[in-house]
């Protein structure tokens, strides 16, 4: 399958468009007119240009309102094609997408259109070009696939052909079967484009919303297999409308659209409909077993910190790295490694983003197959140099530059606390906290579709709903990503609002990464009361929520003091209860909440903006010391 992908699902300028494009791995591209009309060059120079990007310009779209014009509007509508004949000949490129026409003058009836595009064909063939058809959603006459495949059908002519966009075809709500009797050879070009579900008009959901396959809620795997039984073998093609791609940088964006493609192949591979043997299928998906370690970088005077925080929550001093600056703390089956050293990737990511997780180790199925997958899903593996007993941990980069550490579950685990950690004490008897249960990690709004396509398409993981969660300075949007045993829950959290709890963190540390970590207990009221015996104060939230709380869901009155006495927040669903509290933010980088789960899924959302405001009502920690 020939991957291709529309400049106009791209920021930047049609130059930076093309280099982010090439760079990320396809070798064709469309296009798009307004790209070419805003570019200072000539359509020479550009042929050139993609020549040595090794790109091909498979198409110049769009063409617009062509078909069922009156006399004088159709002499202009000829004379426009032979201009773009003439452009495109420059270019290099054959085929041109011409648009269903939403001219006011248009006129219906399927053979007037047929004859005009019987006519554009005979010009079209004394170039050696070709003309595809499309129906677009929102057209005035012809918005549906098989009235463009009618009109082509009557047309007559080789050089007319069908082109098919999915999401022109789901917008309205169209069936695929009627395309599998289409002769894949009438089908000149497919493009390619997902959506979530929205009760929009088709024109405002197609300009606004339309994202890469697997992004979305659209069948693209249906739609491509319907294609695939045509016989059809040319180029799939990306067309994507979206206000968060044209903020993003270019060259993120293409590597998120060819890893959508290659995620789509896949899915075909498997079909157990069409003949799968043109496609190329991944490893499987990675199982995960839950978060092995959890990796701060600091600076000394921020590990001193850290440490007396951790010691506060009865996390114990385990082991000590044999030859860095590296120390391992445990409490139940949570490893937390604090790391100070001076020189290396920790080090570099301090520096660049102030104190906070540079590394997360996560207990995959098997380690291979897992980089195998993530290596051809065109994520950046990470190596450095290890010393003497040290081991080689496969590893990618994660959000904000982060990274992902790649371990079996149990066995190599416990051989890298053998082998390069020296025992300074046993765990600790205190066993309040028992795992990870979820890490939240916050990114620009732009980023979310490209995280979530990242985690979903390399971890067997199922995404939740999204929510809308009221920060005292605007909204933020979450979801969450989950796996099948739930022992690895991450949720992905983003606003547009400059002034949020998740835009000042990105603002004020130079990019992405995790904002908080929460740990599970079985027992968040002794929990608590342990900590704060040992010394810890935890987030103050306003007496107005507890009044609210016990109106809402008329909690046994002794449950309800401890509640309020500690600061724990409270929520309960059909099938459970939730216990949560957080503790105040460290250095404003990162904090911590811990959790007790009775059954419950989900992650206290009605709890958040009262989080969130008790947040920013906090009086701003003094930041980690610096050295």
């Amino acid at each position: 399958m020939l991957h291709s992908i529309a400049t106009v699902s791209l920021s930047g300028n049609l130059h930076e468009k093309l280099i982010a494009i090439a760079a990320a791995g396809f070798r064709a591209v469309e296009i798009f007119e307004n790209d070419f009309l805003t570019y200072n060059g000539s359509a020479r120079e550009m042929r050139k240009i993609c020549r040595d990007l090794n790109l091909d310009i498979i198409c110049y779209q769009p063409f617009r309102d062509f078909e069922g014009l009156p006399q004088l509007e159709r002499a202009q509508a000829f004379s426009r094609a032979e201009h773009k004949f003439d452009l495109m000949e420059q270019l290099g490129t054959d085929l041109l997408l011409i648009c269903s026409s939403v001219h006011p003058k248009a006129l219906g009836g399927i053979d007037r259109a047929a004859d005009d595009f019987s006519a554009l064909g005979e010009i079209a063939a004394k170039r050696n070009l070709r003309v595809g058809y499309e129906a677009l959603a929102w057209g005035k006459h012809v918005s549906d696939y098989r009235d463009a495949w009618e009109i082509v059908r009557r047309a007559n002519h080789p050089n007319i052909g069908l082109i098919l966009d999915s999401f022109h075809l789901f917008s309205r709500g169209l069936s695929v079967d009627a395309i599998r009797s289409i002769p894949g050879d009438r089908i000149f070009l497919v493009q390619l484009a997902d959506a979530p579900k929205l009760h929009l008009d088709a024109l405002s959901w197609s300009r606004h919303f339309r994202c890469f396959p697997g992004q979305g809620d659209l069948d693209a795997k249906g739609f491509s297999e319907a294609v695939a039984a045509t016989g059809y073998a040319g180029p799939q093609s990306l067309e994507i409308f979206n206000d968060q791609f044209r903020a993003g940088l270019p060259k993120r964006v293409a590597e998120d659209a060819k890893r959508s493609m290659i995620l789509l192949e896949d899915q075909m591979a498997h079909s157990t409909t069409i003949s799968t043997t043109e496609y190329a299928a991944l490893p499987d998906k990675a199982s995960c077993h839950g978060v092995a370690w959890v990796e701060f970088s600091l600076n000394h005077a921020g590990a001193t910190h850290l440490k007396a925080l951790f010691e506060c929550m009865g996390f114990s001093k385990t082991g000590i790295h044999i030859t860095k600056s590296v120390e391992r703390w445990t409490q139940g089956d949570i490893n937390l490694i604090i790391n100070t050293e001076p020189n290396g990737f920790a080090h570099s990511h301090q520096i660049t983003h102030g104190p906070g997780v540079c590394a997360i180790g996560l207990q995959v199925g098997d380690v291979q197959t897992a980089m195998a997958r993530a290596t051809r899903l065109r994520a950046h593996t990470f190596t450095q140099q290890v010393g003497p007993g040290e081991l080689e941990i496969p590893a990618i980069r994660g959000v904000g530059g982060s990274l992902i550490y790649f371990v079996s579950p149990k066995s190599e685990v416990a051989d890298i606390w053998r082998r390069e950690f020296k025992t300074v004490s046993a765990p600790s008897p205190s066993k309040n906290l028992t795992r990870i249960d979820h890490i939240s990690q916050s990114m620009p709004y732009d980023e979310i579709l490209s995280w979530d396509l990242f985690y979903r398409s390399i971890f067997d993981l199922s995404r939740t709903q999204q929510v809308d969660i009221a920060d005292p300075s605007g909204l933020v949007q979450s979801h969450a990503l989950i796996s099948a045993d739930s022992s690895l829950r991450v949720a992905l959290n983003g606003s547009m609002a400059a002034r949020t709890s998740s835009s000042r963190f990105l603002s004020e540390f130079f990019g992405a990464g995790v904002q908080h970590i929460a740990f599970e207990t079985s027992n968040l009221l002794e929990t608590v009361e342990a900590m704060r015996a040992r010394g810890l104060d935890f987030l103050e939230i306003p007496d107005n929520y507890y009044d609210d709380l016990q109106a809402k869901f008329d909690l046994d009155a002794a449950l309800f003091a401890k509640l309020r006495a500690n600061r724990i927040l409270y929520d309960r669903d059909a099938n459970g209860e939730f216990f949560q509290i957080y503790t105040h933010a460290i250095g404003d980088r990162f904090f911590f909440e811990l959790v007790e789960r009775r059954n419950y899924d989900g992650f206290g959302a009605a709890n958040a903006p009262v989080r969130l405001a008790a947040q920013s009502r906090d009086s701003r920690p003094a930041s980690v010391p610096r050295d």
